[in-house]
């Protein structure tokens, strides 16, 4: 990947996690359509980022106080301690703005403003809760994608076929199992379960209409062939024989 590609995608991540401080303000959700299902995440930081907030709040004032007398250097110092407060809370609203969303016929799985996974409910041969910390060894061969939140995953997902995720910096890696964290993992195992039932079921559906919908099936013969009735003139035609 070139350093400007780098450079436009990282800029882009900027760009959303500060929208996601305007969204959080107004208390909304990025991409849950209506009938829709949130599968919120950002809980299990909330303590860790909450408290760094904190810390770089006080650094800020103290840094303000230090360097009073020195008006450039404060004025920099300032800005950059603004904005690290503003990352921090940044990296919190965007995890709460967007959460993990169960549609009606995919799972898009969200790392924050950093990456989304989108995976077909077709897709998936299991889900289990499954509480896991980062720092455990990986034994997948490397074709696992973990989005943990505060060093943990919580629910495993199972695929029949691979799905293709991608990095904040643009590498594409090709899964076929995916970890995440939910802060109610054994509701978002059971909701997403049911969707699977459901999409199984609405695929089964259109299946069946699909059959329905043919010629054999509607018990009309095809265009260019004759009726079974047709076949046989001779027979039909052929005059009753006197006794």
């Amino acid at each position: 990947m070139s350093r400007g590609t780098a450079l436009r995608r990282l800029a882009a991540h900027e760009g959303r996690w500060l929208m996601s401080l305007g969204w959080w303000v107004a208390r909304r959700r990025i991409g849950v359509a209506p009938g829709e299902r949130a599968l919120g995440y950002a809980g299990a930081q909330a303590a860790i980022v909450y408290g760094l907030t904190f810390v770089c709040v006080v650094e800020t004032v103290g840094i303000a106080v230090l360097l009073a007398g020195k008006a450039v250097v404060h004025e920099v110092m300032l800005f950059v301690d603004v904005y690290t407060v503003l990352t921090v809370l940044g990296f919190q609203a965007a995890a709460v703005t967007r959460p993990h969303v169960l549609g009606a016929e995919e799972l898009r799985l969200r790392d924050g403003a950093r990456r989304e996974i989108r995976i077909p409910l077709e897709r998936i041969a299991s889900v289990r809760y499954d509480l896991r910390f980062v720092r455990e060894q990986r034994e997948d061969g490397g074709e696992a994608a973990e989005l943990a939140v505060a060093g943990q995953t919580s629910v495993t997902v199972e695929l029949s076929e691979p799905v293709v995720a991608v990095r904040l910096l643009g590498r594409r890696e090709t899964v076929r199992t995916v970890r995440f964290h939910a802060d109610e993992a054994r509701a978002a195992v059971a909701a997403v379960r049911e969707g699977m039932a459901a999409r199984a079921g609405a695929l089964e559906a259109e299946g069946a209409s699909g059959a329905l919908g043919t010629p054999e099936a509607a018990g009309t013969p095809e265009p260019g062939r004759a009726p079974e009735a047709a076949e046989a003139p001779e027979a039909a035609a052929a005059p009753l024989k006197q006794a």
